[in-house]
């Protein structure tokens, strides 16, 4: 849970949203490895036809723990303990190749400072925190519902029991079952990884309409298309239905997989980042818990019926997104946060921020409005290199 956070502090501010989007999206990477591996070993007549694709999930876990030594500490816990200096030298060496004079650095180092006082004078952090306020009832609510969306969406019944899906049209061989869904895992690798990198062009809110409008339009035809075959088995009605099984991933890899952990780290402020973060998981977690005891009971008795409850269900998601999803596009971090707590809130940090800077003139030698406007120049030259 540490590493979206991590991610979205170090990450130089015009790449915090693509970074942090392609840290969900690299779930992939293990789906296409735990697919293809499946593939190549589900003919072994043994044990190891199952033991191969277990130890190459274990891999990972031996590589993390080579690395993790190697990973700085986040600039915002170091601030929030007393240790300044650890904390802006960590942010000058991602941000402006060690130079702590920098003005990017001044800026950034004020904001989070200020950030830190202004939530810190309200109360000290607890569960409740979550709920307490205004802005943070506003947060949890996006916040919890696309935690929810994430796996009741109909994807867990495609995920987790596409075999079953794939029976339905008379797909039953273990050989074309396992190809397809190493194909599948690709394919969404490939769409999840383009919309991380469009992120900041596109915007969220847009990414999370159109994602969730065109889950909604193929989910439908893909209950039309079971229906039918149910009734009258034909192989272009089968065929139809497994190109929009394709289609519904990508666009559910449009949105929910790369903004699912980005978009709630970057509308928590610090003090309860983690316990919003940890909160979105255990929505996850609830979800995927109903559909592991549900799915599979519901689908034998209902059939093809059972898509017609996830179709209905999609409208009251694209509603949802639509009322409750904010953009965040352009803000760091602090400036997002703040956005749920109304203008005041971004006019407060704003001031403080821009008074630290000049009360620090003695160590750059530029008045606040000059400071910004050579951070906002030094950030729009690298976006556009």
């Amino acid at each position: 849970m540490a590493s979206p956070l991590l991610i979205s502090e170090v990450a130089y501010p015009t790449q915090r949203a693509p970074l942090t989007s392609l840290y969900n999206t690299l779930w992939f990477s293990g789906s296409i490895v735990a697919a293809w591996s499946t593939f190549g070993t589900f003919r072994i007549a043994n044990n190891w036809s199952w033991r191969i694709p277990s130890a190459l999930q274990g891999l990972s876990s031996v590589i993390q723990l080579l690395f993790v030594w190697f990973i700085p500490e986040s600039p915002r816990w170091l601030i929030n303990r007393g240790r300044d200096e650890e904390a802006k030298a960590i942010l000058a060496k991602y941000h402006s190749g060690g130079d702590l004079s920098h003005p990017l650095i001044t800026f950034e180092y004020n904001e989070i400072k200020e950030a830190l006082a202004l939530e810190t004078e309200a109360a000290r952090v607890s569960w409740l925190d979550l709920f307490r306020t205004p802005g943070n009832r506003r947060r949890m609510r996006i916040i919890i519902g696309i935690g929810v969306f994430s796996q009741w969406s109909g994807n867990g019944l495609i995920s987790y029991y596409l075999s079953k899906v794939l029976d339905g049209i008379g797909i039953t061989s273990s050989k074309d079952q396992t190809l397809l869904n190493g194909i599948l895992a690709i394919y969404n690798f490939i769409i999840a990884i383009t919309a991380s990198m469009s992120v900041e062009k596109v915007g969220r809110r847009p990414l999370f309409i159109i994602s969730t409008a065109g889950m909604l339009v193929s989910y439908a035809i893909i209950t039309a298309m079971s229906g039918t075959y149910e009734r009258a088995p034909n192989n272009d009605v089968g065929r139809t239905l497994l190109a929009f099984v394709f289609i519904f991933n990508g666009f559910y890899a449009i949105a929910y997989t790369p903004l699912l952990v980005s978009y709630t780290v970057e509308i928590l402020p610090f003090l309860i980042r983690a316990k919003g973060l940890a909160a979105m998981n255990f929505s996850v977690m609830g979800a995927i818990i109903f559909n592991q005891y549900t799915n599979p009971i519901a689908l034998g008795k209902l059939k093809w019926k059972y898509y017609l409850i996830y179709t209905i269900w999609l409208v009251f998601e694209l509603g949802y997104v639509w009322l409750w999803a904010l953009e965040t596009k352009g803000r760091s971090l602090e400036e997002t946060a703040a956005l749920f707590d109304g203008e005041d809130a971004v006019a407060e940090l704003t001031h403080r921020t821009g008074h630290d800077i000049a009360a620090a003139g003695r160590d750059i030698k530029h008045s606040p409005s000059d400071s910004q406007e050579k951070v906002n120049e030094h950030i729009h030259r690298e976006h556009a290199a």
